[in-house]
């Protein structure tokens, strides 16, 4: 599997699998079905409700957890640093893991300074190997950066082929955080796996036009975390890393983008 290397020298999987809306039996099967199939970076969050979930799919899927990369969030509810240390400890515990590969602050919050705080003390203590945030927009990322001791390792932010955000990952580039898309394929908004453009590429590359959305993040060094319940589909999603896309296909999928979020 393809990695990216974290400024701490963690080294994360380009592909995983997204669990946003999976539920019960159903995100125990597919994350147990992911890992069989490859995948070696699962995402959760304390908001999907469905950590306990993951865990199982974990162990059901029998593979070492060395070979595994695990992420997932805390959020408003631990509006505090006290709290953030307790939902740290929750998340172990409903994941069932000893260590979490990446911890991140779901979203931006007027507390946000102080819950990370709670994640820099649990990396120092090894409950978690990399730490980051999710959501931040520019002015919120700059903003945060100068009240933090650790750059976060992370940001995971809505991208795709329509909104594709190159000036602010130059501005993360710079300040040694990686972007992490989430919606990499826009959650099927604007019917991105039929997009004329994208199917033509892929027909170069004997691709679906998803996986060349999904090649355009990867080509530029983002991880992508595509969700799917689908056996063939997840398959699919994985399959992005045996191809690559010329400079000048590259440009034709720049000229897709149009700056603006899909979500509100």
């Amino acid at each position: 599997m393809d990695t990216v290397i974290l400024n701490n020298g963690v080294k994360m999987p380009l592909v995983g699998l997204g669990t946003w809306n999976l539920r019960g039996d159903e995100c125990v099967e597919t994350v147990a079905n992911a890992i069989s199939l490859g995948y070696h970076l699962i995402d959760t969050a304390q908001m999907y409700d469905n950590e306990t979930e993951v865990g199982k799919g974990i162990v059901k899927s029998a593979i070492p957890r060395n070979e595994l990369f695990v992420t997932t969030k805390i959020y408003r509810i631990s509006g505090s640093y006290e709290k953030a240390r307790k939902a740290i400890d929750t998340s172990l515990q409903r994941l069932g893991l000893d260590y979490i590969d990446l911890m991140l602050l779901h979203e931006p919050y007027k507390q946000g300074p102080q819950m990370y705080r709670a994640l820099e003390e649990a990396l120092q203590e090894g409950k978690v190997r990399a730490i980051g945030i999710s959501n931040y927009d520019e002015r919120w990322y700059t903003d945060f950066i100068k009240q933090v001791d650790i750059v976060p390792t992370v940001n995971q932010l809505e991208a795709h082929v329509y909104f594709q955000k190159w000036n602010f990952q130059k501005q993360l580039e710079t300040s040694c955080t990686k972007l992490q898309a989430w919606a990499p394929l826009a959650q099927g908004i604007d019917h991105v796996a039929d997009h004329p453009v994208l199917k033509e590429i892929g027909r170069e590359h004997n691709k679906s036009a998803a996986q060349v959305a999904l090649r355009f993040l990867v080509e530029r060094g983002i991880s992508v975390i595509p969700k799917s319940r689908h056996s063939s589909r997840l398959a699919e999603n994985l399959n992005i890393l045996d191809f690559s896309l010329s400079d000048s296909e590259m440009e034709t999928i720049k000229t897709l983008d149009r700056d603006d979020t899909l979500f509100t």
